[in-house]
């Protein structure tokens, strides 16, 4: 991919839609470090769905860019296969903020299912979870409004108020934090350990 007049990109790093049409703000910005080096030419350009801005970086020589702000957010490989679908789907989606609500609730209850509390609602296997300390009084309340954001929509309330981009954002902000405790950081720690007996085995 190289810095043109159009930054082609497979989704907005702000609204997720597919082969955004990312428009050129500004001219070559050229930039170096206080010592003369890493030498890089930037741009901005504007998803015309959106509004929102991309910044890239390139090298001078051949234009190839190096780096995208905001990066694009993807979910972490060692989650199970269903959170992971779930998750990104959800990410995917939030300017169709109902779906990647009730997506979020679906990640939720695939993360609980694979930690082994598959009975009953997902109010019970959330409630069970907060017994057994699975997650803290604060992370199920929160999941529970996650939980009654996606019931809304499901059975689609006439009381209730629809959901925003803020509100999907807050849900997939949750869902990913969960995802990183129950899922992440374990295997982050087990990476850890294994390459520390490797050292001093």
């Amino acid at each position: 991919m190289t810095l043109d007049d159009h930054l082609k990109l497979n989704r907005c790093p702000h609204c997720s839609i597919d082969n955004p049409n990312l428009n050129n703000l500004t001219s070559d910005q050229n930039t170096t470090t206080d010592t003369n080096d890493n030498r890089r030419i930037w741009r901005m350009y504007k998803c015309s769905r959106c509004g929102g801005v991309v910044t890239a970086s390139a090298n001078p020589h051949n234009r190839v860019v190096l780096e995208i702000f905001p990066s694009l957010t993807s979910v972490n490989e060692v989650l199970p296969l269903k959170v992971k679908a779930y998750l990104q789907q959800a990410i995917d989606s939030k300017f169709a903020s109902s779906g990647s609500v009730m997506l979020c609730a679906s990640a939720v209850d695939a993360m609980l299912k694979s930690k082994n509390y598959k009975a009953g609602s997902l109010y019970s296997r959330i409630k069970l979870a907060i017994k057994d300390g699975v997650i803290t009084e604060d992370m199920g309340t929160w999941a529970h409004q996650v939980r009654l954001d996606a019931n809304d929509e499901r059975h689609s309330d006439d009381d209730a108020i629809m959901p925003t981009v803020d509100d999907a954002n807050q849900a997939i902000q949750f869902t990913q934090t969960l995802a990183e405790l129950l899922f992440v950081l374990p295997s982050k720690v087990s990476r850890g350990i294994e390459a520390s007996s490797n050292k001093n085995g």
